[in-house]
């Protein structure tokens, strides 16, 4: 075993990742993760996977793939490019496919979009039209209604007195339902705006943010591919630990909690929402491994 397998392997085991959890999180074949801790790299399809598989296990496993290259760049084998292959990256993968989606726009027929704009001029001038037949209507209506009223105005009717008391009598009683209805209304809005989640600090691999303003701490997990997740809590008790398949969803209430810290493998592929806003990550999510720290601080819900 070389010098630098050595080293990756302790870093892997102290983590806690067997060889089989590591191909789950890096995607990377089991026997490529062990040709490359025992410094044995000619089963590889070629030096630039090397490097870049080398890349992936050091990010894993939460060692500075830098610093490495540095320190052992004589038992890494060396090439032109640094970088990952694109078909290594699924972010810049999905960056060409929504780039070529925005170029079909272009070829959208100029007629097509003539039509649509006659369209839409049709629907507003049947809706003017309407509005004003309308109009004449309820004028027609009101006159016919005044000229009732007038006719009626000198007729004495039973009941007018205690039917005036009433509407004295009922109108306070409306008006206070309404003032407690938009209080009401006033102090949820005041609730929604007061909710922060705020991004405090990005080191290394961590991303920490700070939930404030709300009582609730929903947390929500969802994949666009294969994804393995650890949730801890404060005490470093494991709240949930898997891994998430396309379409897979996991909620959970932490609203008694004061942090979660999410160890996330191949972050590109894992969606994180907080009471149903969604967590902008503070790193690339090409770097395989990211962990995620949201502390919370809970409101009184009075």
């Amino acid at each position: 075993m070389s010098e630098l397998g050595k080293r990756l392997k302790d870093a892997r085991e102290s983590k806690g990742y067997s060889l089989d959890d590591l191909q789950r999180i890096t995607k990377i074949q089991k026997r490529y993760l062990t040709g490359i801790e025992e410094g044995s790299y000619d089963s590889m399809p070629g030096k630039f996977y090397v490097r870049a598989f080398i890349k992936q296990y050091c990010e894993a496993v939460g060692l500075p793939p830098e610093e490495i290259f540095e320190e052992y760049k004589s038992e890494i084998p060396v090439t032109q490019h640094e970088e990952i292959p694109d078909s290594l990256s699924r972010v810049q993968t999905r960056k060409t496919v929504s780039e070529s989606s925005s170029k079909i726009l272009d070829f959208i027929p100029t007629l097509l979009i003539v039509v649509v704009i006659i369209g839409i001029f049709f629907i507003a001038w049947v809706f003017l039209s309407g509005k004003m037949g309308n109009n004449d209507a309820a004028d027609n209506d009101t006159n016919k209604n005044s000229q009732v009223a007038v006719d009626e105005k000198d007729v004495p009717k039973e009941g007018d007195d205690s039917k005036k008391s009433s509407d004295k009598e009922e109108k306070p009683a409306a008006d206070e339902d309404k003032k407690q209805d938009k209080e009401a209304h006033s102090n949820d809005t005041k609730k929604e705006d007061a909710q922060t989640l705020e991004q405090t600090s990005v080191q290394g691999y961590k991303t920490t943010y700070e939930l404030n303003g709300t009582d609730q701490f929903n947390l929500s997990l969802s994949a666009e591919g294969d994804s393995w997740i650890r949730v801890y809590n404060q005490e470093e008790k494991i709240l949930f630990e898997g891994t998430l398949k396309k379409g897979d969803q996991e909620d959970l209430d932490l609203s008694e909690e004061s942090q979660a810290y999410l160890v996330i493998g191949d972050a590109a592929n894992a969606i994180i929402s907080v009471n149903g806003e969604e967590v902008e990550y503070g790193i690339p999510t090409d770097v395989v491994r990211q962990d995620v720290i949201i502390n919370y601080s809970k409101e009184s819900s009075e």
